[in-house]
């Protein structure tokens, strides 16, 4: 039933709705407090824990649906199978986390730490990476299409030595990330955006020495992008946008080496 209060609707359903997740909240942080770590299958959908500690939490299969977990403390956490669509976790701690086979759809990871996170298989369909740190992530056959990677102010998407083989990135916006020997062998890269910025005071897309075997770089845009000793073998560039790119010793489709520029 409805109250009607003055001109308002009042529904206690809707305050016993915030007082179930706020008690949620306060109950699985005092779980972990005293020292509960396994949350597997939990269900969380809403919840807010931004700035808190779950460093090594188990929330293998948890529904962690358009939760909001800023700037919080999961490193080492597992979330395998977990799913995070339309969550918050700009900012958060996900070092060496487990985020394979997890659903991340349109979850926004600005900014976020994933470092040698494994995110194989992993479901980034319109997900938010912007100036997030991938360096060593683990990305193999995960679903990236449109995901935005740019770089914003002073924070770079940094896809460095990153295992993207396989991986579907269609469509994604990669300008000025730095993918130093990343691999993306037999990647999706169709009509990805590699350019570098018009900007002569921000950073250049760095693909130098990145591992494209196989891969689709079909209407790709990689204007100004460095790609120095990147191996190119069997990739597709039908009709990708290579206009100043810096291909010095790239090892060409056709097995050839581009000639190093005398300049």
């Amino acid at each position: 039933f409805i109250f009607k209060i003055g001109c308002l609707l009042y529904d206690p359903s809707i305050t016993m709705t915030l007082s179930n997740t706020q008690m949620k909240k306060e109950a699985i942080l005092a779980r972990y407090s005293s020292g509960e770590r396994n949350f597997a299958r939990i269900e969380l959908r809403e919840i807010e824990l931004v700035k808190s500690n779950l460093s090594d939490v188990d929330l293998t299969a948890a529904d962690l649906r358009q939760t909001r977990l800023g700037k919080s403390n999961f490193a080492r956490a597992i979330f395998h199978l977990a799913d995070l669509s339309e969550s918050i976790l700009w900012g958060a701690d996900l070092t060496e986390a487990d985020l394979s086979q997890a659903d991340l759809r349109e979850a926004d990871l600005s900014g976020a730490i994933l470092t040698k996170a494994n995110l194989a298989k992993a479901n980034l369909v319109k997900a938010i990476l912007e100036g997030a740190n991938l360096n060593q992530a683990k990305l193999c056959q995960a679903l990236m299409i449109e995901v935005d990677f740019h770089t914003t102010g002073n924070s770079r998407t940094n896809l460095s030595q990153a295992d993207l083989s396989h991986a579907d990135l269609s469509y994604s916006n990669l300008s000025m990330s730095l993918l130093y020997r990343a691999k993306l062998d037999g990647a999706k890269l169709c009509r990805v955006n590699f350019c570098a910025s018009s900007r002569g005071d921000l950073p250049v897309t760095d693909l130098t020495e990145a591992s494209l075997r196989n891969a689709d770089l079909s209407y790709a845009n990689l204007a100004g992008a460095v790609m120095r000793g990147a191996d190119l073998t069997g990739a597709d560039l039908t009709g990708t946008n290579l206009t100043n790119a810096i291909l010095d010793n790239a090892i060409m489709p056709d097995g050839q080496v581009y000639p190093h520029s005398q300049n």
